[in-house]
């Protein structure tokens, strides 16, 4: 299929049918941007963890430990290569253990993916009043915290045994 002999209305038809077909599937829970649902879906996948409900304040997975994991990712394109991931909220309540951020290309093949535990995250956020929460990027001093850990492999093998489920492949 040649995307640009469609025209506007046929490529939004398209993107509508591939996030419905990606909801049917179980990789994405709403058919809002895909970015998010597919970091959680991966993760979840990748690291064994049990999906909270969507309705869950604060964490989005948990371990069979009882560890509480927050998904926050980021897809950088040409236009916007921004590694800032969505603001985290209430992060004195410490309503989760460790934040999993995954940093995604524009064909969403991961670049980086990353755990870090509550304790750096406060080290290395910035609280923004204006939109109530702190804010996070994924670079610089973040990365070369050795309370960070890589956990590219981890996703990388997890899509290798789910090929079948989708055509991601990660680049870490």
């Amino acid at each position: 299929m040649n995307l640009s002999e469609l025209s506007v209305q046929d490529l939004l038809k398209l993107h509508a049918a591939a996030i419905g077909e990606l909801k049917d599937r179980g990789i994405l829970r709403t058919k809002n941007n895909p970015v998010g649902d597919y970091a959680e879906w991966l993760v979840s996948s990748a690291l064994n963890l049990k999906l909270a409900k969507n309705s869950e304040a604060g964490y989005d997975a948990e371990s069979d430990s009882g560890l509480k994991i927050q998904i926050k990712a980021r897809r950088v394109t040409a236009d916007n290569k921004s590694r800032q991931l969505g603001v985290i909220r209430n992060l004195e309540k410490k309503d989760f253990d460790v934040l999993v951020a995954v940093i995604f290309n524009e064909a969403y093949e991961v670049i980086e993916a990353v755990s870090i535990p509550h304790c750096v995250i406060e080290d290395h956020s910035k609280h923004k009043p204006h939109v109530n929460g702190h804010i996070l990027h994924i670079r610089g001093a973040l990365l070369s915290d050795n309370r960070v850990q890589n956990i590219c492999a981890e996703l990388n093998a997890s899509n290798n045994a789910l090929k079948s489920l989708t055509s991601f492949a990660g680049t870490c």
